[in-house]
């Protein structure tokens, strides 16, 4: 059974001494660069209301709304940015035609953080996410420019996003063996109806002591039950339309399976006495490897909702129905291990304690 928690109520991310809320507030939804966005101002009434209920971890990207996130960030941390957990990212190119614009390399980095810096008026970042591993550059490269920027005082904790497993275990080793900073956050699209990380970077994120930040924690607004069958048909927007429907629908989440997991959630809501996305969050919550889901809101009134998972408390049997509706498949090598004649091979039919993982 899950219990209440509070923004305020800190934890260590990964393995780190670094103090965080449980909630982070996501803002590639502030500005309006994008065509859906929040203004400035409904951007500083969440911010608002996100840090005056202690919230102190909060996540951009240098190329959110073509830099407006960033910037409208630095705007709304005047005044407090001593209590500000910074988190942001790069890897995204800024300018088209440009192609080392974009990437994981040294120059691009440097120009990012610069950036980043200038956009968000202050002079350190406390967390840097690598957003995307773009497959080209040395991991040496990425890991000693990431260093020199932690000795160099301008960023003090480093995070991964979007790259395969065997990759952050490969980087966290390298990092380890050189002397060189190590990870300590992991960003990865994970809810209810995307729980396919949970075959390898959350059980990889417990060993090597990474705090999981998952993104899209409601599975881009589906399991906030406001998609249904009609809404299938977008699919054809794919990498066409710039709507926000048009962006889920380019996930590949929008479908029968989705739509019918939403629909335990809001079932779940409807006996708990919470919104179908404060359940969800709230399940999200649940998995130890988790640290503190992104919440994105383009309005006042969908923030407040979010921060509302913090209250909802779900009984096993809720749990276990939302578990049994979005089970993944197990695959390779899980499906051949976990069944019971390997597992009688491996232990020899005796009773075996498993052992926790490691996270220090």
């Amino acid at each position: 059974m899950s219990t209440t928690i509070a923004l305020d109520h800190y934890r260590l991310l990964g393995r780190s001494g670094l103090r965080v809320s449980p909630l982070a507030l996501g803002t590639m939804t502030f500005g309006q660069d994008w065509g859906w966005g929040a203004d400035e101002a409904e951007a500083r009434r969440i911010f608002d209301a996100y840090v005056e209920r202690g919230g102190n971890f909060v996540d951009t990207a240098v190329n959110y709304t073509n830099g407006s996130a960033e910037r409208i960030v630095g705007k709304l941390m005047q005044g407090r940015r001593e209590r500000i957990v910074l988190s942001t990212k790069f890897t995204m190119a800024r300018q088209p035609g440009d192609p080392n614009a974009g990437g994981n390399h040294r120059m691009n980095l440097v120009r990012s953080v610069e950036q980043s810096l200038r956009q968000l008026g202050t002079d350190r970042i406390e967390l840097l996410h690598l957003h995307a591993w773009d497959e080209t550059t040395p991991p040496d490269e990425v890991l000693r420019a990431l260093d020199d920027l932690v000795r160099a005082g301008k960023v003090l904790y480093l995070g991964i996003c979007n790259t395969p497993a065997w990759r952050v275990a490969q980087l966290q080793t390298i990092a380890e063996l050189r002397g060189w900073s190590r990870l300590v956050a992991l960003q990865i699209e994970y809810s209810l109806v995307e729980r396919s990380v949970e075959h390898e970077l959350l059980p990889m994120a417990r060993a090597l002591g990474l705090g999981v930040m998952p993104w899209s924690p409601l599975g881009g607004g589906i399991l906030s039950g406001k998609y249904g069958s009609a809404d299938l048909d977008t699919q054809g927007e794919r990498g066409v339309s710039a709507t926000r429907k048009g962006v889920i629908a380019s996930s590949g989440l929008l479908n029968d399976t989705s739509l019918a997991i939403a629909r335990e959630a809001s079932a779940v809501a409807g006996e708990t006495g919470a919104t179908a996305a404060q359940v969800a969050l709230a399940w999200t919550l649940l998995n130890p490897a988790v640290t503190a889901p992104v919440i994105g809101a383009r309005t006042l009134a969908q923030a407040l909702d979010n921060l509302g998972a913090l209250d909802v408390v779900l009984g096993d049997d809720h749990v276990a129905r939302l578990d049994a509706a979005s089970r993944p498949a197990p695959i390779f090598p899980q499906r051949f291990v976990g069944q019971p004649m390997v597992q009688q091979l491996i232990f020899g039919g005796a009773e075996v304690a498993r052992r926790a993982p490691a996270t220090l």
